[in-house]
């Protein structure tokens, strides 16, 4: 049962919501940490058992779609994937005034999503999919030729960086955002904030589970 957001406040993430971003950063943070240890040798002395640590890198990045994929019985979880997968012109403004640094009111118009959230969970998804899929050969050897793993393997690790780049980024966001976290954290969020982040959002007084 969700909480009624307070007064001043707006209901912007359901539980399922909210616990699906968590599981998902943790088991991200996982496949982060465990791949920096295999790679870089300064973390690798520090850490030791590397066994252990690429059965724990394995076992995070098969799990790492699982929480959206439980999370899809949430009709709220279902609503905002297709806001994300959706643009519309204001995406286009929102994008250009995001390029040229303008921050004047008005000039980055969004929905609950803006153009920049659209454009990392899209690439996110597509890079996890493509992640699960290359370590998934290098992972069952047998199952294709030694031309394919190789391949499998180039793409793995350069995604992983570019990953690993991109979400430093998305966290540095996050950080310089304090409202845009209390809403992953508690569900809602202040109207002044969401009338100056998302004004052609509307959301309903009571969020759907």
């Amino acid at each position: 049962m969700s909480r009624r957001p307070e007064a001043g406040r707006l209901p912007r993430f359901s539980p399922a919501e909210r616990w699906a971003h968590r599981t998902t950063a943790l088991l991200m943070g996982v496949c982060v940490l465990t791949a920096a240890s295999l790679y870089l040798p300064m973390l690798a002395e520090l850490v030791g058992r590397r066994a252990l640590v690429v059965t724990v890198h394995k076992w995070s990045g098969v799990l790492l779609p699982v929480p959206v994929l439980v999370g899809l019985g949430s009709r709220a979880l279902r609503a905002d994937l297709g806001l994300l997968n959706r643009f519309g012109p204001y995406d286009t403004q929102w994008l250009r005034a995001a390029l040229r640094r303008d921050r004047r009111p008005g000039s980055r118009p969004a929905h609950k999503f803006n153009a920049g959230q659209k454009l990392y969970a899209s690439w996110t998804a597509g890079a996890v999919l493509v992640m699960l899929g290359t370590g998934l050969m290098m992972w069952f050897t047998h199952l294709t030729p030694l031309r394919w793993r190789t391949g499998a393997t180039f793409i793995h690790d350069w995604l992983a960086l570019t990953l690993g780049i991109v979400l430093v980024g998305h966290i540095t966001m996050a950080m310089g955002d304090p409202e845009a976290r209390r809403g992953l954290r508690t569900g809602s969020v202040s109207r002044t904030w969401a009338e100056r982040e998302h004004p052609l959002w509307r959301p309903r007084e009571k969020s759907p589970r």
